[in-house]
């Protein structure tokens, strides 16, 4: 007798997408492989072009998601704040369409669920970064709290990233406490713009130390990662090239610094 899914009743998988159909369909058959079956699961389409949303509409047949589409394409703030809006589970697992979970992701998914329910304290927990966070207090089952410190002599550059956009999982009301995602700016400016308030408004997260140990992230030369150049730049030991980034991170660390102490805190309404 084939036993019955896992049914995660109270929590909502919402994935971005972007021209990557068939990183989809890899990444929504993984989930299905670990007989699991969420409260619902919602797909935030920025626009893809035509041969794409065919096959979106084929894999929303087969997998039963709700789809969130766009008339143009707006960019990845958009594409999230309308992919939350229409979540109406208490917790998001928020996940790019180009990431795989390990068979591992299952269990180390159930102690973050069941932390953030019986702890009542966080608001984010991480399972996958390129590079783990400078400052981590060791908690439980394999995750550490991330701490920032706001005295100038902490001074790695990540830091400021206490909010990232690699999977994750959050409280619903992620907004009522630290406002939307912007939508004027390019993806990474996004990203930093949302672990800023983030930061300035007290958010708590939780961080996998195994960084690679739960989701591979996938990409191929149809479907291919928009990060691959900053990832490589930051790896990169040509000295002309760590000349740069070194002045490049300092003047980051300076420019991060002085919008954060200038930034308003926000009126949570949680």
């Amino acid at each position: 007798m084939t036993p019955k899914p896992e049914v995660l009743k109270d929590v909502t998988l919402l994935v971005t997408h972007y021209n990557r159909s068939g990183s989809l369909d890899r990444l929504l058959k993984a989930f299905k492989d670990l007989d699991w079956e969420f409260g619902e699961i919602i797909v935030s389409d920025d626009c893809s072009k035509p041969f794409h949303l065919d096959k979106l509409y084929e894999l929303k047949n087969r997998y039963n998601f709700k789809l969130i589409k766009s008339p143009i394409n707006k960019g990845l703030g958009n594409n999230l704040n309308k992919g939350q809006d229409a979540v109406t589970k208490k917790y998001t697992l928020y996940i790019q369409e180009d990431f795989v979970p390990k068979r591992a992701f299952r269990a180390h998914f159930n102690d973050a669920l069941k932390m953030m329910e019986q702890d009542g304290c966080w608001d984010l927990v991480t399972f996958y970064s390129y590079e783990p966070y400078p400052y981590l207090n060791p908690y439980k089952h394999g995750f550490s709290e991330k701490i920032f410190h706001s005295s100038p002599l902490y001074i790695n550059n990540l830091k400021f990233y206490l909010y990232g956009d690699h999977p994750h999982l959050r409280k619903s009301d992620f907004f009522s406490k630290f406002g939307r995602y912007r939508e004027d700016l390019n993806g990474d400016q996004t990203e930093i713009e949302m672990s800023l308030s983030f930061i300035k408004n007290k958010g708590r997260s939780l961080f996998y130390d195994d960084l690679y140990a739960l989701l591979d992230q996938v990409n191929s030369t149809t479907e291919p990662s928009t990060a691959t150049f900053r990832k490589s730049w930051r790896q990169s030991n040509v000295p002309g090239i760590l000349l740069i980034r070194w002045f490049y991170l300092k003047y980051k660390f300076l420019k991060m610094s002085i919008k954060l102490l200038s930034r308003p805190r926000l009126k949570s309404t949680r």
